[in-house]
């Protein structure tokens, strides 16, 4: 069970992991051991995710999203699989974590009385400056 918050969690049959041959040093090792961790989660049929979330994630995570809806999401930071894994895990309930929590609205702010009189005197002084580069009338 893959726990975000205390309302949201997802059981770990939606995911499915794959293994591959990681890059990077490890000596003759590395030719024989499939170390990198791949998750494969499909946002779009998940059950467990409510449908403000999912349109977030999908919305903030469209370049690891498939185009049948499978969130990818990859680790090979460690040289065993285990790790890779919980990895994999650990990244994913970031992204989720950050897609629940539902953006700020903003509210419309005027400029302040000071902000006004320093950005007019920014262009005074701006202005002054080409004056004095011009050529002197004849």
């Amino acid at each position: 069970m893959l726990v975000v918050n205390a309302k949201l969690k997802i059981p770990l049959r939606e995911f499915r992991f794959q293994f591959a041959r990681s890059s990077g040093p490890g000596g003759q090792r590395v030719n024989k051991v499939s170390t990198k961790a791949e998750l494969r989660w499909n946002v779009v049929r998940s059950p467990s995710l409510p449908e403000p979330v999912r349109q977030r994630l999908l919305a903030g995570q469209r370049r690891r999203i498939t185009s049948q809806g499978e969130l990818i999401v990859t680790s090979q930071r460690f040289r065993d699989a285990g790790r890779n894994v919980a990895d994999c895990l650990e990244k994913l309930r970031a992204m989720i974590e950050a897609a629940a929590t539902a953006p700020k609205p903003r509210r419309a702010t005027k400029p302040t009385r000071a902000s006004r009189q320093r950005r007019l005197e920014a262009k005074q002084k701006l202005s002054q400056k080409k004056q004095l580069r011009r050529q002197p009338p004849e």
